[in-house]
């Protein structure tokens, strides 16, 4: 098992040095489920394959458990790589897919079935050891892919977006195949994805990446409930939470309220207390409402806001209702199911304003409470 080390990472491409990824540095312990997200071309996928030995590091240096292996090749470094695409031998039968590696390893034949029929029971594919992938489904050639990291027994298991080809059902599914595996193994993980509920719901922390950087690392909870700027706060959550542009002001003394050219919000003591530490009052802010903390006039009755119903969305023991209340963009908030307006008629939405967010318009940041 293996705790990994990752100190001021780049990688530069091209006669001008791009680098796409800019001084990526964390330390990963022994036997954490880690998952990179971020939008496509954030850098996540070449952090992982540096880690892999796929890719040179231009600079900075990556330590898997004590040993510094920048220059160490791939088959030196003790990892297993599941890919988003399977790479299944289509000639091989399932069982000779999985042993493959132990063959170029030339591991004893015993030892390679015995390590074969422990991934495969697993992974639930024991009964499949005999067919050739075309015979497979999407999900039960994934586990085919993973059995073959499995027999291994690496150090650290690294995946690349390995359930974005699989359907809806299959990705829930194959996620909690993956989780269950992760605690059966007891060893390290980095998993790649653009898809956050795939991080929200695996990961023990999440690594967010934009344009190369890193925007936080955290848990799901604080990721969430605490996002660093607005980039985590809107990559994180669906439907996005709710930007809204304003300033602080004080209504009278005592008392803060975060105006806007068509309304005014009451400032929740708490945060009040960090915006006047921080010297907000008088200057511009961005609010963060997620659409869960508004609701229809009964539920948060304090603070209210009055607008226009332009459309909504079903999805299922939910409605998402999205008004003009005079912001470039429109308001989302969570309603039941059963509520139903017309296009343009009036709604009073309640937002509880204990929950809110609140970062620096220049730069993004979160304004620290």
């Amino acid at each position: 098992m293996a705790s990994i080390r990752i100190h001021h990472l780049y990688k530069r491409y091209g006669k001008d040095k791009h680098a796409v990824v800019k001084d990526f540095h964390m330390d990963i312990e022994d036997k954490e489920f880690i998952v990179f997200v971020g939008p496509s071309g954030c850098g996540k996928s070449t952090t992982l394959r540096m880690i892999a030995g796929l890719e040179d590091i231009t600079e900075g240096e990556l330590y898997i458990g004590d040993r510094l292996v920048n220059h160490v090749p791939p088959k030196e470094r003790d990892i297993s790589m599941v890919f988003q695409n399977y790479a299944l031998y289509p000639n091989m039968t399932v069982f000779e897919n999985i042993a493959f590696g132990l063959r170029m390893a030339k591991k004893p034949r015993h030892e390679i079935d015995q390590a074969v029929k422990n991934a495969a029971r697993i992974l639930e594919i024991d009964s499949f050891l005999n067919r050739k992938p075309r015979q497979l489904s999407g999900g039960q050639r994934q586990r085919v892919a993973l059995g073959r990291a499995i027999v291994r027994n690496p150090k650290l298991f690294l995946m690349d977006e390995p359930l974005s080809n699989l359907d809806a059902k299959l990705r829930v599914a194959m996620r909690m195949e993956i989780g269950k595996l992760h605690r059966n193994l007891e060893t390290t993980f980095i998993y790649v994805t653009h898809d956050q509920v795939e991080a929200m719901t695996m990961a023990d922390r999440i690594v967010v990446m934009k344009d190369g950087v890193i925007q936080q690392i955290d848990t799901p909870e604080r990721i969430y409930g605490a996002p660093r700027n607005t980039f985590v706060a809107g990559f994180i959550g669906s439907p996005q939470i709710n930007l809204l542009h304003g300033r602080i002001l004080e209504n009278k003394p005592g008392t803060l309220e975060f105006h806007t050219s068509r309304f005014a919000l009451p400032i929740h003591e708490a945060h009040a207390a960090a915006l006047r530490k921080h010297r907000q009052v008088g200057r511009g802010v961005i609010l963060g409402l997620r659409p869960e903390h508004i609701g229809l006039e009964a539920l948060f009755s304090d603070t209210v806001l009055a607008g226009s119903h332009r459309f909504s969305e079903l999805m299922g023991a939910d409605r998402y209702l999205y008004a003009d209340v005079g912001q470039d963009s429109l308001l989302i908030a969570r309603v039941d199911p059963s509520v139903l307006y017309r296009e343009n008629e009036p709604v009073r939405l309640g937002v509880d304003m204990m929950k809110a967010h609140y970062f620096y318009p220049e730069s993004g940041e979160r304004i620290a409470e």
